[in-house]
């Protein structure tokens, strides 16, 4: 079955409802991930668990997100792309909701993991998606409206379900993580377009797609960049707790302050991103390279709350401002191979939000949490050089 969008110039209304429809996916995906990030103590506490342990959690997810991203390019064009996207939100519902029910850490992975087949699918598709949506000079707002949800998940998604884990058990958050994906998963029906399903995908366009230099760049950039953040970022909660001296009642207002800064980073990428994408990704990786530095320095004197509370907020702000700058030049070098590309640029996200977890909890375990925060920093440090080699025009091949 081949759906079709109809775009015309200005971007109707309709069309930007579904955007934001996409947006709200992209919350209830992104707090389901990364919900165990605030509650990891509790989850290492009631499956008897190491943190490094419980912070598997999040490296099984991201991997087998991978994969589902990798194989979602065999997916049959006769599917709608609609019903796909609503079917996968629902998938999602049930699998948090299964989480809810286990108690043992090997059931609780296996519950997760079903989602993660959803999560890699979804965005592999997302990407796509959004360039059937909006024309290419309005490409990099929608993308910042999407990756808004990202943001938003970190602002309200992860601070609510480490509040509720902390108030009335982790089971109750998954709860409600599932109630918002059967929410979203509605208001994905009821606002998305039709939207046409790609052809069917030959050998050659992957082989076109890793033989184009500029995304290859990109590649290698997200994989650097998302491997070191994540291996701070999934153990945040302990690193505040043991090394910032920070009260576990305090955890999830700092969680809000770093998620409120992310939006905010969405919004300078949404204005600006179109125009000096370059740049803005430049001075986003050095403001996360220099926050997370001076989070994982050690002091003689007791870690200031509110210091601590500034320097999450500049790391939040810049990796939003990254995330939504690397897709965006993606889909725009990619053009009409957005879905091949894209597929393998969230199969490579997910596998460096898996390898970072694993890595941050080896390091943390063997040279401490602090450790790993600064390695993380110089990592997201060296990934500059491989930006600064990109070149910035738009009029980059197609496949």
């Amino acid at each position: 079955m081949n759906d079709t969008v109809l775009q015309v110039n200005p971007v109707p209304a309709r069309t930007w409802l579904a955007v934001a429809a996409l947006g709200i996916s992209a919350f209830s995906i992104v707090t389901s991930e990364l919900a165990p990030v605030g509650m990891l103590s509790a989850l290492a506490e009631d499956f008897n668990q190491p943190e490094s342990g419980a912070g598997l959690a999040v490296t099984a997810y991201g991997w087998v997100a991978a994969l589902a991203a990798l194989l979602s390019g065999a997916m049959p064009s006769r599917i709608s792309r609609k019903a796909l996207l609503v079917g996968l939100m629902l998938f999602l519902a049930l699998s948090c909701l299964a989480v809810t029910q286990v108690h043992t850490m090997s059931l609780f992975m296996m519950a997760r993991m079903a989602g993660a087949l959803a999560h890699g699918v979804f965005w592999a598709l997302i990407g796509a998606v959004a360039v059937q949506l909006v024309p290419q000079e309005r490409l990099g707002l929608a993308t910042s409206v999407i990756f808004g949800g990202v943001s938003a998940a970190s602002v309200m998604g992860v601070p609510l379900a480490s509040f509720v884990a902390n108030m009335t058990g982790w089971r109750h958050a998954f709860t409600v993580i599932s109630v918002l994906s059967l929410a979203a998963a509605s208001l994905l029906f009821w606002t998305l377009p039709t939207i046409k399903a790609p052809q069917p995908l030959r050998l050659d366009v992957y082989r076109g797609l890793v033989k184009n230099p500029v995304l290859l760049t990109l590649y290698g950039a997200t994989a650097s960049i998302i491997s070191a953040h994540f291996a701070a970022f999934t153990y945040l909660e302990p690193l505040l707790t043991q090394t910032r001296n920070v009260p576990m009642a305090s955890v999830s207002g700092l969680l809000l302050i770093s998620g409120l800064s992310g939006l905010l980073g969405n919004v300078v990428a949404g204005k600006l991103i179109d125009r000096h994408i370059k740049l803005l990704i430049l001075i986003a990786l050095l403001l996360s390279a220099g926050a997370l530095g001076m989070l994982g320095m050690k002091s003689v004197a007791a870690p200031s709350l509110w210091l601590t509370g500034m320097l999450l907020a500049i790391w939040g702000a810049a990796m939003a401002i990254v995330f939504v700058g690397l897709q965006t030049w993606l889909l725009r070098c990619a053009k009409e191979a957005a879905q091949p590309a894209s597929a393998i640029y969230v199969a490579i996200f997910n596998a460096a939000i898996g390898t970072g977890a694993l890595a941050g909890g080896q390091v943390s375990a063997r040279v401490g949490l602090q450790e790993v925060v600064l390695l993380a920093a110089l990592v997201i440090l060296g990934s500059i050089a491989l930006v600064v080699t990109l070149k910035s025009s738009e009029k980059e091949p197609s496949f």
